[in-house]
């Protein structure tokens, strides 16, 4: 098929790559005419694993190519994806101007039949909006689809290769049955591909994202509820996990979540609801639970010190989660502002997301290039990113560089007992 994609942020550029990847021809669209230059040059602004592989590949091959032309895409494209930004208003709802200019401006470039296919993470009743917004523009036939994405940041090649599940919301055959054609190489493994109506499509991504930041803040209330009744998260959790009605998935404790679509798909629905008169108490907890539990380990820390003036102290990990470079929401900023504010100092390290916090911290902290180097007269270490190369670290090389041996670990990396055979003092969560 011949596809364009209206936007190459995160969601574009893996949709764009994976279309192309099955063989079909795509454009990825960008009003950013630098950003489409490197993107020419197999340059990729954002880090996911594989994705730059796939760039390049479907360059070559010439599936896949980038322009700044947006109606000339539009006219030789079958189906036009829009997946641009849909950041939060001061209220918490989405903000859906992109989204809106991007359909005024493809309407008016329609030549012919086209289904447009909302990627966005969009409130219920956009589909409605775009279908009015694209009549004004056009006299062409069109249809429009919600298609939500459920892509996970450091896995969404395999995420979009190997779905769950693929949700469309449509309503009429014609773009079904080119959905449902698009999108079957990818379920030959018996993935369902559910049709429905776009209301309830454009609450599932909401929905799913919101039941899995609920899960996220409920253990971490469960694991500080441990730390005062001296009880151990880590065995509560697998007694959890093992019943088959809840499951291990999203139940480690932390410091909080962050990214790009908990934090604003939690506060879009909350938003959502009020709108229609319903008070989501659940959702209001959930969020107000993750905005506590991102300063735990300032807390531990003045607990510890008494008082964080003149300490140094390492942060590994700077990313909302291991294998991205995506800082929006993250702990990280939490911790490190909390520890500036009380008068100590920062040493960071992580491996990808340095050049992401150097726009976000500027030089409030210094910015190492190796964990260890981070480590040298430090007073203490914050685990904050559960990447994998802090997993199994030379302890004995830590104690050496350190002035003092203490660490406090966000993510429950180690054991109590591991670490105090090991000579540190370890404070971690819910334990």
């Amino acid at each position: 098929m011949k596809i364009a994609v209206v936007g190459t942020g995160y969601v574009g550029l893996v949709v764009g790559s994976c279309l192309a990847e099955n063989g079909n021809d795509v454009i990825c669209v960008d009003n950013n005419a630098s950003k489409v230059r490197s993107l020419k040059r197999g340059r990729v602004p954002i880090y996911e694993p594989g994705l730059e592989e796939l760039v390049v590949r479907n360059q070559r091959e010439k599936r896949l190519t980038f322009s700044t032309a947006l109606a000339r895409s539009v006219r030789v494209s079958q189906i036009v994806f829009i997946a641009v930004g849909t950041p939060s208003d001061e209220d918490g709802s989405a903000d859906l101007r992109h989204v809106l200019d991007v359909a005024r401006d493809l309407a008016r470039a329609m030549n012919e039949y086209k289904v447009i296919v909302s990627k966005s993470t969009v409130p219920v009743g956009t589909a409605a909006r775009l279908r009015e917004v694209i009549r004004r523009e056009t006299t062409h036939p069109f249809s429009v689809v919600s298609n939500p994405e459920f892509l996970k940041q450091g896995a969404a090649i395999f995420d979009f290769m190997q779905p769950d599940r693929v949700v469309v919301g449509v309503e009429d055959p014609r773009a079904r049955d080119l959905m449902r054609g698009l999108y079957a190489p990818f379920t030959r493994t018996g993935a369902p591909i559910m049709m429905m109506d776009c209301a309830s499509a454009e609450l599932c991504k909401y929905a799913a994202n919101a039941m899995l930041a609920t899960r996220v803040s409920f253990m971490n209330e469960v694991a500080n509820v441990c730390e005062r009744l001296s009880a151990n998260v880590d065995e509560v959790r697998r007694a959890i996990a093992a019943d088959k009605r809840i499951g291990p998935a999203f139940l480690f404790p932390g410091i909080g979540y962050g990214g790009s679509c908990f934090p604003k798909d939690v506060k879009a629905l909350l938003r959502s609801a009020k709108d229609v008169g319903y008070d989501a108490e659940i959702l209001q907890a959930v969020e107000a639970v993750n905005q506590r539990q991102k300063g735990r380990l300032v807390e531990k820390m003045q607990e510890h010190f008494t008082s964080l003036k003149g300490k140094t102290i390492a942060v590994w990990g700077l990313a909302f989660k291991p294998r991205t470079d995506d800082m929006r929401e993250a702990p990280s900023v939490t911790t490190i502002d909390g520890i500036l504010s009380q008068g100590g100092k920062v040493k960071a390290y992580d491996p990808e997301a340095e050049k992401v916090a150097r726009g976000i911290l500027g030089n409030k902290v210094s910015y190492m290039q190796q964990s260890y180097e981070a480590l040298k007269g430090a007073d203490a270490l914050a685990i904050v990113t559960e990447w994998s190369e802090f997993r199994e670290p030379d302890f004995a090389r830590m104690r050496s560089l350190m002035r003092s041996p203490v660490i406090f670990d966000g993510r429950n990396l180690f054991t109590p007992e591991q670490m105090r055979a090991e000579g540190f003092t370890y404070y971690s969560i819910g334990r």
